[in-house]
């Protein structure tokens, strides 16, 4: 009798021995994710591939006369979108972020003290393929510059605006802080041509478009707020920036 209940003891502690092994292998035979890790391998290198992919289909590795590296494409999860000009009929393809609030704001004060624009007047992103790279209308192939009417104001020409109008154009360039530059102002002119003027990361940048954004909570400042660019101080602040930049 004693040697029957000994057997059945050892059969059953044998039984839970080899449960026990059994999930213990099992436990070590899980993927690293499912007790909080890393994710697998597999997704690891398969966001890496969608990456590179990305990055085959939009970027050049090129960059701009301004430094900003030109996009292949607009609108496919680049840095480039066609995005709305407030207040216009308008809307461009421009860079994101900074550069699309100092660029909006250009086009607006151009719409509401210049001329009021029409839907097509303004060009924005153009394919690297298109541009000439050693021009500053390479800056287009980044996202970083637009064209007003570059119809009208030809390539290589001068004097297409009023003194009137570049009195304003001036005004407008000197609020941007020399941020942007005007093409009637290169050796060789495209005055429908507004370009960033600085490199990717520079300060003067985020400043001056935190400045523009905060134009929108406060009254009477702004794009569309009227304003008398033959005040000497800003005069004088024109000429300034025009002798820099010229």
């Amino acid at each position: 009798m004693t040697v029957n209940i000994s057997r059945r003891i050892a059969l059953r502690r044998a039984a839970s021995v080899a449960a026990g092994v059994a999930v213990g292998s099992q436990a070590l035979s899980l993927p690293a994710h499912a007790a909080g890790r890393d994710p697998e391998p597999e997704k690891i290198r398969e966001a890496v591939r969608q990456a590179q992919e990305r990055n085959k289909r939009v970027l050049t590795g090129i960059p701009s006369k301004n430094g900003w590296e030109m996009e292949k494409v607009a609108d496919d999860r680049g840095n480039i979108h066609t995005r709305p000009v407030p207040g216009t009929v308008l809307d461009i393809r421009v860079r994101l972020g900074d550069v699309e609030a100092v660029l909006v704001h250009v086009i607006r004060r151009f719409h509401y003290e210049v001329d009021a624009l029409r839907k097509g007047d303004v060009v924005g992103w153009r394919t690297p393929g298109s541009v000439r790279k050693g021009l500053a209308e390479s800056n287009q192939a980044s996202g970083t510059a637009v064209q007003i009417r570059p119809g009208f104001y030809p390539f290589g020409a001068r004097g297409g605006f009023h003194p009137l109008e570049e009195l304003v154009i001036r005004d407008i360039l000197a609020e941007c802080e020399g941020v942007v530059r005007w093409g009637g102002d290169d050796r060789r002119p495209d005055e429908s041509l507004f370009s960033i003027d600085v490199p990717p990361a520079d300060a003067r940048l985020a400043r001056l478009a935190e400045k523009i954004r905060s134009w929108d909570y406060i009254p009477g400042q702004g794009a569309g707020t009227p304003v008398d660019p033959s005040q000497p101080q800003r005069r004088k602040a024109a000429k300034r920036l025009a002798a820099r930049q010229s």
